[in-house]
């Protein structure tokens, strides 16, 4: 047969893998191949803009944990996003920790401040419990900028380049050596992102998505849920963080504002709540929109100077505008759309 007709398990283990079908297979490699031979194809510009990515998606991941997965909503990922960047910063800077383990101490320390401020979302929801997590931003946001403890009254920390144990990167090849550290965490954050919904704990997240007075009645601790989601999904974030402090040898409070946790809401928005995946093409989509921009504007700066010169404003606009047409035409976002592509394309010429 040229295509499936279904997919049939006959064990337990069958049903519980990743991947199913021989097409899924044929695009895991093609993916792999692809992000391979990314730095043979890509020069630095467009490999530092595949590291942000890269750093992105951990960021996207977790916070589509908590918002798509949990129903959470959460204003407050920039402010977690500056509590891993400065833990990792200052700990490896003053503290002379290695960078693996000041990373891996980022990431309890925005777990346990997350789980800190997902308390209130024991009592409250929808509007109410987005109000608070923006306290929560501008509260984090607050402390780093007026604490001269953390900067040392300079408004900013400097982070030597990255030093792993003897091995440091080299300016020369900066952004491929990068690529080569970021690419084996994101796939591990990812993977465990899709892992935790496949466990008792992550089925207790959907079910208080779903209806938390019903997964209370089939003995969900709420408590414990809602609490463990705020925890889970600041711990990537505080990994993302302090992966961007690393890599960008600068920790300031001025790239973890509003603006920023606005920009990882719509990139699960753009991607599909709910899905691991959708937060990887989100993020893809958002962080790669804005160069593209900018090179549209450079190529029609001659006959369109306008563009250049309003570039930043139309960058949000475009960043709107996206958000509003992927709510009103598919509110899954992107993985909604490469879903029904592929279906489109295993049941061709059929249309069902």
């Amino acid at each position: 047969m040229a295509t499936a007709t279904g997919i049939y398990h006959r064990t337990y283990k069958a049903e519980l893998a990743l991947r199913h079908t021989k097409a899924e297979f044929a695009r895991l490699i093609i993916m792999a191949a692809a992000l391979v031979a990314a730095p043979s194809v890509l020069d630095s510009y467009w490999l530092g803009i595949v590291n942000t990515i890269l750093i992105a998606v951990i960021g996207a991941v977790g916070l589509n944990i908590l918002v798509g997965f949990t129903g959470q909503i959460s204003l407050g990922q920039g402010g977690f996003l500056a509590v891993g960047a400065f833990t990792s910063a200052l700990l490896s800077t003053r503290a002379g920790l290695p960078v693996p383990l000041s990373l891996i101490a980022a990431v309890l320390v925005t777990a346990v401040i997350g789980a800190m401020f997902g308390l209130p979302a024991l009592r409250l929801k929808g509007l109410y419990l987005a109000i608070a997590t923006l306290a929560s931003q501008e509260i984090i946001l607050f402390v780093v900028k007026r604490w001269g403890f953390l900067t040392e009254d300079k408004g900013y920390v400097d982070v030597p380049r990255l030093n792993i144990f003897g091995w440091q990167i080299e300016r020369e090849t900066f952004e491929t050596q990068w690529y080569w550290v970021l690419l084996p965490i994101t796939i591990l954050a990812v993977l465990a992102a899709r892992n935790i919904f496949r466990t008792g704990l992550g089925r207790s997240f959907m079910a208080v998505r779903d209806q938390d007075i019903a997964a209370e009645a089939i003995g969900v601790n709420l408590t414990r849920a809602k609490v463990t989601a705020f925890a889970v999904s600041s711990g990537f974030a505080g990994l993302a963080g302090g992966l961007a402090a690393h890599y960008t040898e600068i920790v300031t409070w001025e790239r973890y504002t509003l603006d920023v946790s606005v920009l990882y809401l719509a990139m699960i928005i753009v991607g599909g709540l709910g899905s691991v995946a959708g937060s990887v093409y989100g993020a893809i989509f958002m962080m790669v929109l804005p160069p593209i921009l900018t090179d549209l504007a450079e190529a029609l700066q001659d006959t369109a100077p306008f563009l250049s010169d309003q570039l930043p404003a139309i960058k949000n606009a475009v960043f709107g505008l996206a958000i509003i047409v992927f709510l009103l035409v598919e509110p899954r976002g992107l993985d909604r759309i490469w879903s029904r592509v592929k279906d489109y394309v295993r049941f061709w010429p059929f249309r069902y």
